[in-house]
């Protein structure tokens, strides 16, 4: 059972309650599984979130998301040819223009441990993260959750053997106004939301 099919499931009141009294404060915390702490975090962090299990939700949500924030005939920042063909359908105007409305992209990775999402040079080219679109769209897969940064800079060297992408960074900051602790000191906030489509 995937995911986002176990937050949807309802507990009944005498499962929690029965769940509560089970362990004592001592002991150890259960680990949850890695999709349901990425979803935990990522919210946590302020990031909108779209689950999609097949390519007509993924269309829906991106039409909401479009429709949300009236950026139909709108500039869109996109580097990706495949996701310009894929959303060439909604009358958006592609370019890699800094003024564009939103900037549309894949990702490398999904954090679990932090709510981050991993990108490098493969989708952001030399741009630092204050030079793109304050609004971004970033299409996924269940595929690319990792439990921590480690993990997804290993996948990115192994996919790039001869060549390893550079300006590799992550973003975590999704809420405007919120205080900032010194470990997201110079990072970028970011409105952002995550189409993630169900692969596995």
């Amino acid at each position: 059972m995937s995911l986002f099919k176990r937050l949807l499931k309802n507990k009944s009141k005498s499962e929690v309650k029965q769940n509560d009294t089970d362990h004592s404060k001592y002991y150890p915390e259960e680990k949850l599984p890695i999709d349901e702490k990425f979803t935990y975090n990522f919210n946590k962090n302020g990031g909108k979130f779209l689950y999609c299990e097949n390519w007509d939700e993924v269309n829906e949500a991106f039409d909401n998301i479009l429709l949300e924030n009236d950026w139909y005939e709108k500039e869109v920042f996109c580097f990706d040819e495949q996701l310009i063909s894929k959303f060439n359908g909604y009358n958006l105007s592609f370019g890699t223009k800094g003024d564009s409305q939103f900037f549309l992209t894949r990702c490398e990775s999904l954090v679990a441990n932090n709510g981050s999402i991993l990108l490098c040079s493969n989708q952001i080219k030399e741009k630092k993260l204050h030079e793109l679109p304050f609004n971004m769209v970033i299409f996924a897969t269940t595929s690319q959750l990792v439990e921590n940064i480690s993990e997804g800079l290993r996948i990115i060297k192994s996919k790039s053997k001869k060549h390893i992408p550079t300006n590799i960074t992550t973003i975590q900051d999704f809420e405007c106004g919120k205080e900032k602790d010194f470990m997201s000191y110079g990072s970028s906030t970011k409105n952002l939301y995550l189409l993630l489509l169900e692969d596995l």
